[in-house]
């Protein structure tokens, strides 16, 4: 029982440690995590038929992998999956990107911090969005995005344009996530596993949202308990063990996934 004369924060740095002891990290490409990404957002829910993209920042930094326009998020591999420039323009295999990947190019330029960007249309987020509302944050398992995503009120049109990418990068802000009005939503990490992570959270969290809206006036919860969630569920070592646990169900009906790459 030492345990119980340690106080909650020297228990909280021993969880961490614990956990850089005990998890290792998964040996999979960067091709690899993000067709499991897409394999994995397709399972909950994210799928709106062409609508949405997936980028992933290369070790170059100034060219980015996608899905090749025209398959779903269930049919992307690491296979093919492309290789774009700025212009959008495929450096490797044939085909072509979605054309709206154009604002995930001025995120990039302008935030270099941001190696992935996951933009989707998930059902529950797309129904937030109609309302023109803000996402609340008023449970302990979606505190993550607790004071970290940002809100358009005002929907640009379809996201083709010069215009709606740098209107989406300067409403970002230091957030990694906005919640688009009238359209979807979109989120960042420096990492895959921490985008993927947080476009699961934000549906979830939309979901509750609706549901307590329902149900009743949503009730706040504490400024420093919230940000004390949000750090300790925002680690990079928590991102990785939990996209761990998202693929490990993704491969179990999606294997093709990650071949042929």
């Amino acid at each position: 029982m030492e345990t119980a004369l340690l106080d909650k924060q020297q228990l909280m740095l021993s969880a961490q440690q614990s956990m850089q002891q005990h998890f290792q990290d998964e040996d999979y490409t960067d091709q690899q995590k993000l067709a499991l990404t897409c394999r994995i957002l397709f399972d909950h829910g994210h799928d709106a038929g062409l609508a949405g993209q997936i980028t992933s920042r290369t070790h170059k930094g100034n060219t980015f992998i996608t899905q090749r326009f025209g398959l779903g998020f269930d049919e992307i591999t690491a296979a093919n999956l492309l290789e774009v420039d700025q212009d959008l323009k495929p450096l490797n295999g044939e085909g072509m990107a979605n054309p709206a990947n154009r604002f995930h190019t001025w995120i990039y330029k302008e935030h270099p911090e941001v190696n992935c960007i996951i933009h989707t249309h998930p059902t529950h987020v797309a129904a937030l969005s109609m309302l023109r509302v803000p996402l609340t944050i008023s449970h302990m398992d979606t505190c993550a995005l607790y004071e970290d995503c940002s809100f358009v009120g005002n929907w640009p049109g379809v996201p083709v344009g010069n215009e709606e990418g740098i209107l989406i990068s300067a409403a970002l802000g230091e957030n990694r996530a906005v919640l688009l009005s009238h359209h979807g939503q979109l989120v960042t990490g420096r990492t895959i596993e921490e985008a993927c992570n947080l476009a699961i959270l934000i549906e979830r969290a939309a979901r509750l949202q609706l549901l307590a809206m329902a149900a009743g006036q949503i009730q706040q919860i504490p400024h420093e308990l919230a940000k004390e969630a949000h750090d300790w569920v925002s680690t990079d070592k928590r991102n990785k063990i939990n996209f761990a646990y998202y693929a490990r169900k993704a491969l179990k009906n999606h294997s093709d996934c990650i071949k042929g790459e």
